[in-house]
């Protein structure tokens, strides 16, 4: 069993043009970013993701396909929101080997998220 490794998510947001690019650059995004940086940061936190961070907490999940029967949700779409998740470093997908089969099992790596405005 892989040991748990979590971290702190320090995110810090201030009042100038690109304030958000460090966020977006490790989301992949190329454009520049200006008044719909909050939106992409709901899109980021938003309830989706919350329940999705919670069930990895605690329930724990073997697999992708589980946590998106545990939370009642399309595979897909689960599969969506952990691509992202992943992307910003929230959780890492491990590889499980059963018999011949390998499959990767989301974990939670984010102990905290912190998040400071400037205003």
């Amino acid at each position: 069993m892989p040991t748990k490794r979590t971290k702190t998510q320090k995110i810090n947001i201030e009042q100038k043009e690109g304030a958000f690019s460090a966020l977006f650059s490790r989301l992949g995004a190329r454009k520049k970013h200006e008044s719909s940086d909050i939106s992409l940061i709901r899109s980021i936190l938003n309830p989706e993701k919350a329940k999705i961070i919670h069930a990895l907490k605690t329930k724990q999940p073997n697999s992708i396909y589980e946590l998106a029967k545990i939370l009642g949700r399309d595979f897909k779409t689960v599969r969506q929101d952990i691509t992202l998740l992943e992307k910003i470093g929230f959780v890492e997908m491990i590889p499980i080997h059963k018999g011949k089969r390998e499959k990767l099992k989301p974990l939670l790596v984010l102990d905290a998220l912190e998040i400071k405005i400037s205003l």
